[in-house]
């Protein structure tokens, strides 16, 4: 009885053991949840104010069994998204998906796995993740593009880029939908806060993206490739051991020396694409980069655009891939992840669950790595007289109450900003000049900053 008693309690003791140490899974528990029912919004070409959507952002839950995760989602961010004014007659729409990752990646041994075209990733936003290429490629038959949408077949020998063909069908958070489904190619930080803009369409329809970069921080968990392995923005530390200070992480490859398209990186002759003129620069085409390695640089990257490091969610180390920029903070080529994963491609869009899995619940364990960090935000113009911006920096996994108090304590404008989101307006055209204190807190922190109203 006692050797039964005792085997009972260990199968017991292994479970709950089993299951306290997945919960401390970055891929269970660094995922934006929508826990306020917060519904997506968009623009429409030549309105400036936001539509409100119907279908929820952000990540619904995920739950997860002793080797996988599933992650249910609608693929809509918590940002506005659109407009697209390149004629894509899409917009961001339901997915109703449920993504499935393993919770323990394994690197690939063998030949390294292609990546395709479509979904090779999630945000943690549960927005869809894309590869560098649109679907348009060279068709030498008949000295055009084809494919995507330009409709018929390209040869798939010099595959556009999309970060540079597609651009103006980007909207202000670096977005677009391919049928509905939204999408990021690139680092999903908004064009305005770029160092050198490359696209004015904020001007028009503001939005902010999942986070904003800051160059003194390590860059937050943006998301995880299909092969299981995380994908951070473009700041960490230098050393892969976690020591060296914050750096920018460089992509290893660079625009080939080329003035015309008859071969591959390798240097093998392949199906000739157009020659390179100011309509096809170098850049346009993926395969006018090639990868050149950096031995002893530990800021710079392999060839599927990642490296082994120590990150605050893996402090034991592993394998990371990085949204990749330039000084000026534009998305460099691969953009996210390299033409070949790293690790064994595992990951899938499924439309069941059929297995045992247990639901993962953030209100009892607390959610995102931010929680404890200071509250880092920027209000702009200050002084200002018809508005304020309020940005926060990095990725904002909490609801933020934002109250402007007067001098005799009055709030005069209340807002918020939602999980997923960084940015928000306040009307402040009938304040009165003065000065004010405006008071940003979350459920465990409060940040309060002095505003000048002309």
């Amino acid at each position: 009885m006692k050797t039964s008693r005792s085997f009972g309690f260990l199968v017991l003791f292994f479970s709950l053991f089993a299951k306290i140490h997945a919960q401390t899974n970055p891929i269970i528990t660094h995922w934006l949840f929508n826990l306020d029912g917060t519904k997506g919004r968009r623009y429409v070409s030549g309105n400036s104010t936001p539509i409100q959507g119907q279908d929820s952002s952000n990540v619904l839950r995920d739950y997860y069994s002793a080797n996988w995760v599933y992650v249910r989602t609608n693929g809509v961010p918590g940002y506005i998204t659109g407009p697209f004014l390149d004629g894509n007659p899409s917009i961001t729409t339901s997915q109703n998906a449920i993504f499935k990752f393993p919770l323990n990646p394994v690197p690939n041994t063998g030949t390294p796995t292609p990546v395709t075209m479509g979904n090779i990733g999630v945000f943690v936003n549960g927005v869809a993740l894309f590869d560098s290429r649109d679907g348009v490629s060279w068709k030498n038959s008949t000295q055009a593009l084809a494919g995507g949408p330009l409709g018929g077949m390209g040869d798939n020998v010099w595959n556009r880029d999309a970060i540079k063909a597609e651009r103006v069908g980007f909207d202000c958070a670096k977005g677009h939908p391919a049928m509905g489904n939204y999408h990021h190619h690139q680092n999903p930080s908004a064009f305005d806060l770029d160092m050198n803009v490359l696209s004015t369409i904020c001007n028009l329809y503001d939005a902010d993206g999942l986070y904003a970069m800051d160059s003194t921080q390590h860059s937050p968990l943006l998301g995880f490739a299909y092969d299981g392995y995380p994908i951070y923005g473009a700041y960490a530390y230098a050393n892969a051991n976690g020591t060296g200070g914050i750096v920018r992480i460089k992509s290893g490859y660079q625009l080939r020396n080329i003035t015309t398209r008859t071969t591959n990186a390798s240097g093998a002759t392949v199906t000739a694409g157009p020659p390179v003129s100011t309509t096809y620069p170098l850049g346009y085409f993926k395969e006018d980069y090639e990868f050149i390695s950096h031995p002893g640089q530990e800021d710079y990257l392999d060839v599927h655009n990642g490296r082994f490091c120590v990150t605050p969610e893996y402090p034991n180390g592993t394998y990371c891939y990085f949204a990749t920029v330039d000084a000026s903070w534009n998305s460099t080529y691969p953009y996210l992840i390299g033409p070949t994963y790293y690790g064994v491609k595992t990951a899938a869009k499924v439309t069941s669950i059929t297995e045992a899995v247990t639901l993962y619940n953030p209100n009892l364990t607390g959610v995102g790595e931010d929680t404890g960090k200071e509250m880092m935000l920027k209000v702009f113009p200050n002084p200002g007289n018809e508005f304020l911006a309020v940005q926060l920096s990095g990725l904002n996994r909490e609801n933020v109450q934002l109250e402007l108090f007067d001098a005799t304590g009055r709030v005069v404008v209340r807002s918020n900003i939602a999980p997923g989101s960084t940015l928000t307006y306040l009307d402040i055209s009938s304040a009165y000049a003065g000065t004010y204190v405006l008071r940003c807190s979350t459920a465990n922190r409060t940040l309060s900053k002095k505003v000048v109203i002309k």
